[in-house]
This record gives C-alpha cells, sequence and structure tokens, in this order.
C-alpha cells in the first residue's frame, strides 16, 4: 500500500526525479564512456555518450522505479548502452570494466549524497524533508548497484562473472546463462511471491545495511 503522507509522497517525487533526470543517465553514460575508452563508438554513434536524460529513458523502466518508489523500495532501468565487444582492448576483461562501471557509478553518487548527510547528522540540524531524500536515494543506488551486479545475465555482474572464469569454462557456461539467465531472474524475484525463499531478499539484507551504515555514520 502506498504512503501518502505529503512529506513521503514529496520525498519520493524528488527521488524519482533524481533518478530519472540523473542516476540512470549517469549509469548509462558511465557504460558508454568506459567503452569510448577502451575502443568501442558504439554507443557514441548512437548519441548515448551524453548525460542528456532523454538519450537513455526507457519508458517501461521508468514506469516501474514511479511504481516500486511509490511502494517503498524502488527499482527501474534505462535504456541499456549498447557496445560491440569485439571492438574492446582487453578481450573478456574490457567488457568487464564496461559492464561494471554502471554499478560504479551508483556507488559514486550514494557515496556522493552520503557527504550532505553525514553533515546533516553531525550538525543536529532538523531537516527531515532533506534527509529523507539523501537516504532513499542512497539507499536506492545501492540497490540499483548490488542487484546489477550479480552474476545473472543480462544483469553487468554476468560479464564480471566471465572475465574470472578460464576461456575454456567461459565458452562452455555462457551460452547456457545467456540462455536461461532471464529464467533465472524472474524466478528469484517472484519466488516469495510463491511461498519460496526470499534470496534475492537475503542478499540485499546482509549487503545493503552495512554498507548503507558505512556511508551514512549510523
Amino acid at each position: 500500500m502506498f504512503d501518502t503522507n505529503p512529506n513521503t509522497l514529496l520525498i519520493k517525487a524528488v527521488v524519482i526525479v533524481v533518478m530519472l533526470g540523473i542516476a540512470f543517465p549517469i549509469h548509462e553514460f558511465a557504460h558508454a564512456l568506459a567503452a569510448f575508452r577502451l575502443g568501442d563508438s558504439t554507443a557514441r554513434f548512437l548519441g548515448r555518450l551524453t548525460l542528456d536524460p532523454r538519450a537513455h529513458f526507457d519508458p517501461q523502466g521508468g514506469l516501474l522505479l514511479v511504481v516500486s518508489v511509490l511502494a517503498g523500495f524502488g527499482f527501474g532501468w534505462a535504456k541499456p548502452t549498447p557496445y560491440n565487444p569485439y571492438n574492446l582492448r582487453g578481450g573478456r576483461w574490457g567488457e568487464a570494466i564496461v559492464s561494471v562501471a554502471g554499478p560504479i557509478s551508483n556507488f559514486a553518487l550514494a557515496v556522493a549524497a552520503a557527504f550532505p548527510l553525514r553533515y546533516i547528522y553531525a550538525a543536529g540540524m532538523d531537516v527531515p524533508l532533506v534527509e529523507g531524500i539523501l537516504l532513499f536515494f542512497i539507499r536506492i543506488n545501492l540497490i540499483l548497484m548490488i542487484f546489477n551486479l550479480l552474476p545473472i545475465p543480462p544483469l553487468d555482474g554476468s560479464k564480471l562473472l566471465y572475465a574470472f572464469l578460464d576461456p575454456r569454462t567461459e565458452r562452455q557456461v555462457r551460452p547456457v546463462l545467456e540462455q536461461y539467465g532471464m529464467l533465472v531472474l524472474f524466478g528469484l524475484i517472484f519466488l516469495p511471491f510463491i511461498g519460496g525463499p526470499n534470496v534475492l531478499g537475503i542478499v540485499f539484507d546482509s549487503i545493503l545495511a552495512p554498507i548503507e551504515s558505512l556511508l551514512v555514520g549510523r
């Protein structure tokens, strides 16, 4: 059930705008910039090497973000950044660098938002609206970072997994994961709704809280 408290709705509205206008574009720009630096200009030619939110907006991912933020947790996506892995220097490691650039940008945004929040706490300031916006923004970026680093295709973490595998194992494992990755992902997401274990919840609870506590100092 959505919280209809005016202050809560205002916080969530600001977070939605910031995510769609800043966090998502920076995430995809980071992918595009990493690919460009490693020798692939696909994203640049397609107009994706930019911070313009319009170039990265995905209607389905944006709608899901709005609904999920209003529901209290926050999840969505931007338009995936295209790149040609055969143009990248470094082979599989080049592809891994391009992939993790996005989650790293989410972590950087969380860190950036943590500085003013820590100052607010240290100074004992009474600004619950600003505090709520910063905390929600930090939490969503950490959620997106952790989720995208899961080693399941098509998430960014799968490319990092391939880089750590030896070439023979990677050739055997990659086609299977690419074929069934989405099924596994949807299974993990919807398993709790049919009485199964909340695997993603366990992952988030064990990783999100310690990182958030470290960043905000509480």
